[in-house]
């Protein structure tokens, strides 16, 4: 087991947040296979027929929009902008952003044995920092720290700046994982961060193209992870069949395999039913578990679970039926003695694994459309030309072929018509590696440069989903001004 510090990151340096620096000794904390919630679970899996594991997914995008152009969150802009769009709701976000460090305590201390996972993007923790509400991230220290109630939450690792991986620069995906890991053992410790084995992609995004889902998993094993959310439309089994209903209501095995033929592997949770954040909102995982039973595994048997995840603060649902649904569910199955349970992920993994579950005895998936591929494409003799010439000959025969990957907003591209966005991203991000990885090869510890870690954060910044999600406009404009200001910082 290995020996745990306060973490002696700084949260704030140089006025930018903590993103680089000490990797490896972020690299310590969070590579180890030591069970992190199973020493402190009371939860007795024999006992359990079925369980549900919800999450809540917060994010507000940081913008070049300060009084005098400087960099903010947008739920202060959000503040001081109410008669613009939403705005008037900026009260209301903040609320969301605390309320879980209420509803915990509040629970916990009634008798109940309540669960949430949770996944704050960089740029979230770090706006709430600058607009100084100590009063939200105290209330989140306390449920991620105190050791009465850290065991019912668990925090999943995401991309710094919110980037959606399918269009991120391979080479920048590792720098938005440990960018993330740094920032979240700045605030709240070394101990805390150990305990973050899942992952949570933005935009429920998965990569299919076979270099990119590699260097993806690749990037988050090497990181210390352990399981990745995944949405069910976005992967397939590994003979290109669609994946069962009773499937997804077990750990799978996903499978990446690059162009020359190399994979690696990392359990995946399956979200289920779209992004409609009534699910978790009204706590419809709850109810839909209840109808289901315990499935076996290779000859264990274990209880099914409903994964699910939503906004934790857009739509009047999450606003106003969420806080009236989620606390309720939790007496009752306190005062019905249930034997459907919330859970964490993690903690649900480290359960059944230590009832005998092997996680080579999870079912295997791939990337939707990967199969494809690998039926033009001998695994064994693959190079990246090979696959590149399937995946273009795919293109011309079938026009639903695509390799942008799967999301929950799969009416909406994150590459066609963006451009003007993507170019001057990808553009930066080659001057950023021009400029700084011989240097930081040569000497690892120069990513405590403070020039290093301001041109990093205009990277990160620069690939965050918003500026392509709301179309064309003030938000493309953010993207354009960020890589101006980066590019000038580089060149300097």
């Amino acid at each position: 087991m290995i020996a745990v510090a306060t973490s002696p990151l700084e949260e704030i340096r140089a006025g930018l947040p903590s993103i680089c620096g000490l990797e490896s000794e972020i690299s310590a904390v969070t590579n180890h296979s030591d069970p992190v919630f199973l020493p402190v679970s009371n939860l007795r899996l024999e006992e359990i027929h079925s369980g549900f594991a919800c999450a809540l997914h917060m994010h507000q995008p940081t913008i070049p929009a300060g009084a005098n152009g400087e960099l903010i969150c947008n739920l202060q802009h959000m503040f001081e902008h109410q008669g613009e769009g939403d705005n008037h709701n900026a009260s209301v976000f903040a609320w969301c952003y605390s309320r879980m460090g209420d509803f915990i305590p509040e629970l916990v201390d009634s008798g109940c044995n309540p669960r949430i996972m949770l996944d704050y993007s960089g740029n979230l923790l770090w706006g709430l920092r600058q607009m100084g509400r100590d009063d939200i991230l105290d209330k989140l220290k306390t449920i991620t720290c105190n050791a009465k109630y850290w065991p019912h939450v668990e925090w999943l690792g995401t991309m710094w700046s919110h980037a959606v991986v399918p269009s991120t620069p391979i080479p920048d995906i590792k720098l938005h994982i440990q960018a993330w890991q740094h920032h979240f053992a700045a605030m709240f410790g070394f101990d805390a961060l150990r305990r973050v084995k899942g992952f949570s992609p933005p935009e429920m995004h998965l990569p299919n193209h076979p270099d990119t889902l590699y260097e993806y998993i690749k990037a988050l094993k090497d990181c210390g992870y352990k399981w990745l959310l995944v949405q069910e439309h976005s992967i397939e089994n590994l003979d290109g069949s669609g994946v069962p209903q009773d499937q997804k209501y077990l750990p799978n095995q996903l499978v990446a395999r690059n162009s020359h033929g190399e994979t690696v592997s990392i359990t995946a949770l399956i979200k289920t039913q779209g992004s409609d954040t009534k699910l978790v909102a009204q706590m419809q995982p709850y109810h839909e578990a209840k109808g289901r039973g315990r499935q076996r595994i290779g000859s264990i048997e274990v209880p099914s679970l409903v994964s699910q995840i939503a906004d934790g603060e857009n739509g009047g649902v999450m606003m106003n039926e969420f806080p009236r649904d989620f606390q309720p569910v939790w007496h009752n199955i306190r005062d019905a003695g249930s034997r459907t349970v919330g859970f964490n992920g993690t903690e649900y993994l480290e359960l059944i694994e230590a009832a005998g579950v092997s996680p080579d005895d999870y079912p295997k998936v791939q990337a939707v459309q990967q199969h494809k591929i690998w039926q033009r494409v001998d695994p064994a003799t693959a190079t990246p030309e090979k696959v590149e010439q399937a995946i273009a000959t795919l293109k011309q025969e079938d026009h639903r072929f695509s390799m942008d990957g799967a999301s929950w907003t799969n009416d909406l591209s994150w590459v066609r018509g963006y451009d003007n966005v993507l170019e001057p991203m990808n553009q930066l991000s080659a001057k950023f590696h021009a400029k700084f990885d011989r240097p930081v090869a040569e000497n690892p510890s120069f990513t405590q440069n403070p020039t290093y870690q301001a041109a990093l954060l205009y990277v990160l910044l620069t690939e965050t989903s918003c500026f392509r999600y709301w179309g064309q406009g003030a938000w493309t404009d953010y993207a354009r001004e960020l890589y101006r200001r980066g590019v000038a910082l580089i060149e300097s």
